[in-house]
Order: structure tokens, then C-alpha cells, then sequence
């Protein structure tokens, strides 16, 4: 607190004069958090976002404002023009006001639920400035997002050096020559269904419930995807990752819980896991975690591999904050055919009328006819005669 006092009565120096307001004022609780994709989880409606996220992504946009906040304030550059980052333009357009204060000490200055405001580009407490900076609107946003998309050479440049470059050191993924640890899942000749927090990954799981319904594939989250099964109504067999951002709910649903540790064996995930009561498998690999989950699925005879979420292009890489993508690429070699994008699979699988559904339909035509019989006495004088002729004609 002493440094909070002392940080704002240097905000509140004699030369310090408020600026005519321009934009409505937005008051509400400031939620902290330094890894965006574990504060959506804690925000509520109506609260501004505090968060530390340069080239803020497609993912944590879109989570942010099914969050409902008001606001959104950045220490660090929303945009720093690296590559394409479509994030602020998602926020601005959403009618989320973004704010970036490159460097503010707001990590400092604020206890995550103190009452704040944010206004003209400032974030204030109490009628204190803490931090000044600017409001990105929808068109700065888009002038930004067109003036990285006509320099995306020298970012595609990049990444395809770094991804050169690393393909040799692992190479080991297209060779077979990594050992996977021995799982109790079973995936011999079965489809599997490998979901990752990445775009639409929410939209794309909805559009397979009938697939998931009609195929029963291993269901297999690769950290945070875990929730998204669970959001839909199914029940993952595998959470594989390095267990950051999947919810403890998540991790103790009964689902067997594979660690992606580091090829040296080192494992961060799994002191989590252990606190919650769980013994994991510990799966040391190279690559990223959906790598490995593909790989898994792969190596132990899954017939079909469908991904939901998983990043295919450039820009998606780029969110990640991945200079290369040489163990993805290699992997997609390794699985070849035996691995599908979810956007394909409407394509693919047509699951057409099922049985249940055409009872349903013969029962409520039934239903019809009773209800116009029971209600024209002609038709139940018919009716009453047929019933008649039958008595008669079966001798009943």
C-alpha cells in the first residue's frame, strides 16, 4: 500500500490537470491477470480486464468479449506490428473498449477488485490517474491490421528460416525414433477426435456432436480443449499438455491424464496434478502438445485422427507466439492421411435420419390423426365402422 500511495501522489504532481472528456466513462471492478487465457475463467460481466499481452491474439479477443467485459486495459503493446494480430480489431469492433498503457505499473498499483475507471484513454481510482494512455478504435485497429498484412513477407520470411533450421534438430518426429509411454486408452482402430484451444475450436465441436454421437471416437483434450469437451456434454477419455490452462474440473473428470514434459524429462504439469490426487503419465517429446496428442493417437493404431482447433496457417503459429513450426510440419508428415481438420468433416460425414428420429416422426403423425378423428364425428362414425368389419371378419 505504501508503494500505491507513493505512486500516486506522484501521479498527482501540480502539473497534472484533467483533459476534457470525450468518451463515456466506463467504471468497474479491475481483474488482474498476466496470462490472458486464465482470466477469462475468473471475469464477469461488466469488468475491466487488466492484463499484460503483447500482439493480443484471435483466442484471447474472442474469450474476452464472450467474457462480457467492459473494458480491456494493456500494459504492453496490443499491436506491436510483428505479424498480423487480429485481436484488437475483434475487441474494437465487439464494442470492448481497448486501452494500451505500454509499462504501467498497474500490476503494482491495483488489487485485482478494486473499483476503477477507465476514460479518454485513462485509468483512474478514486479520481487519481494511475495511467494514461490511448483508446485503439475500430479504425486504427484496421488501418493497423492492413498495414502488418501488406509487410506479412518479412514475418512469412522469418518463420520459414526458423523452421528449416530446427526441422533437423527434430527430425526424430518423422523418424518414429520417440518413445511414447504406454497409456491405458485405448485407440487401436478407432477415430479419435483431438481437441486444442485454438480459433472456432468452440463452433467446430458443436458441428460434430452427431459424428461424436454416432462414431463414440476417443475424446482426447489437449489442455484447455478438456473444458470445451466437457462444455458440450461429453466427457474426455485423455487430457494430454502441460496442464496450464486446463480447469481443475478438467483434470478430475476420470479422464486418464497424460503430461507433456520436456525431452529432458522435466515435467512443470506435474506437481499440479499431484496435489490434485492424480498419477499421470509423463509423455517427454519434442514439439507442442497437440503434436504429441496427434502423434499418440497415431503411434497407438487410432484409424482416423480428427482435429478441432489446431493451428494449420501462419497466423495462428504467429498467435502462439511460435517463430516455427517445424515439429507440427514434420508431424503432419509423419500421420499423413490419417489426419483430418473438423472444418472438413461436414463435408465427409453426413449422418442422415436416424432411427430414434423417425419413430418420433411416426409417433407424432399418429398423435395427428387422433386428435383430427376425435374431433369430426363423421370420421369417428367411419372409424367405429371399419373397427366393426374387422370384429366381424377376424370373428372376435
Amino acid at each position: 500500500m505504501a508503494l500505491r500511495s507513493r505512486a500516486r501522489a506522484y501521479l498527482r504532481g501540480p502539473e497534472i490537470h484533467p483533459r476534457p472528456a470525450t468518451e463515456q466513462a466506463i467504471d468497474g471492478r479491475a481483474r488482474l491477470g498476466r496470462r490472458t487465457k486464465d482470466l477469462v475463467k475468473r471475469l464477469r460481466p461488466g469488468e475491466v480486464a487488466v492484463i499484460d499481452h503483447a500482439d493480443l491474439d484471435r483466442i484471447a479477443a474472442e474469450e474476452l468479449v464472450a467474457s462480457d467485459v467492459a473494458a480491456v486495459v494493456n500494459v504492453a503493446e496490443s499491436s506491436t506490428g510483428r505479424y498480423p494480430n487480429p485481436g484488437p480489431l475483434i475487441l474494437a469492433r465487439a464494442g470492448v473498449r481497448l486501452v494500451d498503457v505500454p509499462a504501467a505499473p498497474l500490476f503494482e498499483e491495483l488489487d485485482d477488485g478494486d473499483e476503477i475507471t477507465v476514460q479518454d484513454g485513462e485509468v483512474r481510482i478514486d479520481g487519481t490517474v494511475l495511467a494514461s494512455g490511448r483508446t485503439i478504435g475500430v479504425e486504427e485497429a484496421r488501418r493497423a491490421l492492413e498495414h502488418q498484412q501488406a509487410r506479412i513477407d518479412e514475418a512469412l520470411r522469418a518463420f520459414a528460416e526458423n523452421t528449416i533450421e530446427h526441422a533437423q534438430d527434430e527430425v526424430e518426429l518423422l523418424t518414429g525414433k520417440i518413445e511414447l509411454p504406454a497409456v491405458r486408452t485405448d485407440f487401436r482402430d478407432r477415430h479419435a477426435l483431438i481437441v486444442v484451444r485454438g480459433t472456432t475450436y468452440r463452433r467446430d465441436l458443436r458441428t460434430l456432436r452427431a459424428y461424436i454421437e454416432d462414431t463414440n471416437p476417443v475424446l482426447v483434450g489437449v489442455d484447455g480443449g478438456a473444458d470445451a469437451i466437457l462444455e458440450e456434454g461429453f466427457v474426455p477419455d485423455m487430457v494430454l499438455g502441460d496442464m496450464d490452462s486446463a480447469t481443475d474440473a478438467a483434470l478430475t473428470c476420470g479422464a486418464e491424464a497424460v503430461v507433456h514434459a520436456y525431452p529432458d524429462g522435466r515435467a512443470p504439469g506435474l506437481h499440479r496434478l499431484r496435489g490434485l490426487g492424480l498419477e499421470p503419465v509423463v509423455a517427454p517429446a519434442l514439439g507442442t502438445s497437440q503434436d504429441v496428442a496427434m502423434l499418440l493417437a497415431h503411434e497407438k493404431g487410432a484409424e482416423l485422427i480428427v482435429s478441432v482447433g489446431a493451428h494449420f496457417n501462419l497466423t495462428e503459429f504467429l498467435d502462439k507466439n511460435r517463430a516455427g513450426m517445424s515439429s507440427t510440419f514434420l508431424t503432419r508428415l509423419r500421420i499423413g492421411e490419417t489426419l483430418i481438420d473438423a472444418k472438413g468433416v461436414s463435408r465427409l460425414y453426413n449422418p442422415g435420419v436416424r432411427g430414434w428420429q423417425l419413430w418420433a416422426f411416426l409417433a407424432t403423425a399418429l398423435a395427428l390423426v387422433v386428435i383430427v378423428v376425435l374431433s369430426a364425428p363423421a370420421l369417428q362414425e367411419f372409424v367405429e365402422l371399419v373397427w366393426l368389419k374387422l370384429k366381424v371378419a377376424l370373428d372376435l
